[in-house]
């Protein structure tokens, strides 16, 4: 069939028109020309722990310690003649400001501490002496044998209670005694004359686990026979408190008492 110019323009504008709009619109199949206009998967982090997140739990048991003992506070009220210290469950917890070495030296402490209980109240208690003969003011006109004397009581201060005031209940040992021949008393030269009799404490004697079933009780004394003084009308003394001591005032001048408070 003979076609005219005219006829042949234009099937050939349809025929170029046709391919230029397959080549910018592409197949299905051809992916190398194209470009891909999809966002890129983002990449993936890690995320340190929350420091204030709770743990995971875990299989591993739990251990517990049990709770120490609360202690309790105590006050120590104490009149010795001439000199004490006192422990607390096998503690020093206070002593005497006057030293044993000086005469005369009556006085009355009153000191806190703290303790748990069961409580062991230990004191070791001194009768001024000038040597082991147990005689005083050697070489003067009132050379003598000394005389002793303790009273103690202890309070909890949280409750107010008075829990141990001593009495004849307080176990004792006699670790000095001295003289034994008392007619040595007024000899010129006592420490040649006079015969003593000194124990070594035994050990651990203030601590809580001690024995003292072999030791003897005290011995309880008037205040006439004391003669308390200088200090001891300061303190308001429980009507249950006792002046102790050993079997001797004179003779014995270095004795250990104790006693254990349940609490």
């Amino acid at each position: 069939m003979n076609r005219s110019p005219t006829q042949l323009r234009r099937a050939s504008a349809l025929f170029v028109g046709a391919l230029l709009l397959a080549s910018a619109c592409g197949s299905d199949d051809d992916t190398s020309s194209s470009e891909s206009t999809s966002a890129p998967a983002p990449a993936e982090t890690s995320q340190a722990p929350d420091s204030t997140s709770t743990p995971a739990a875990t299989d591993s048991p739990t251990k517990s310690s049990s709770p120490a003992a609360d202690a309790s506070s105590f006050k120590a009220e104490v009149w010795a003649d001439n000199w004490f210290a006192l422990y607390a469950n096998g503690e020093l917890v206070g002593e005497d400001s006057v030293p044993i070495t000086t005469e005369r030296s009556f006085n009355s402490e009153t000191f806190t501490f703290e303790a748990t209980y069961p409580l062991t109240i230990a004191i070791e208690a001194k009768d001024f002496k000038e040597t082991d003969s147990g005689i005083e003011y050697i070489g003067q006109q009132k050379q003598q044998m000394g005389d002793g004397g303790l009273i103690a009581q202890i309070t909890d201060t949280t409750t107010g209670e008075v829990i141990a005031v001593t009495d004849g209940e307080w176990a004792t040992l006699v670790i000095h005694r001295a003289p034994l021949n008392t007619d040595c008393e007024k000899d010129a030269d006592p420490d040649a004359t006079c015969q003593y009799e000194i124990t070594t404490p035994p050990a651990d004697w203030a601590e809580p686990g001690f024995d003292d079933s072999g030791w003897s009780t005290a011995t309880v004394w008037s205040e006439a026979d004391v003669s308390p003084k200088d200090g001891f009308d300061e303190i308001a003394w429980d009507p249950a408190a006792d002046l102790i001591w050993g079997t001797d005032l004179e003779v014995d001048n270095t004795v250990l008492v104790r006693v254990t408070i349940s609490g």
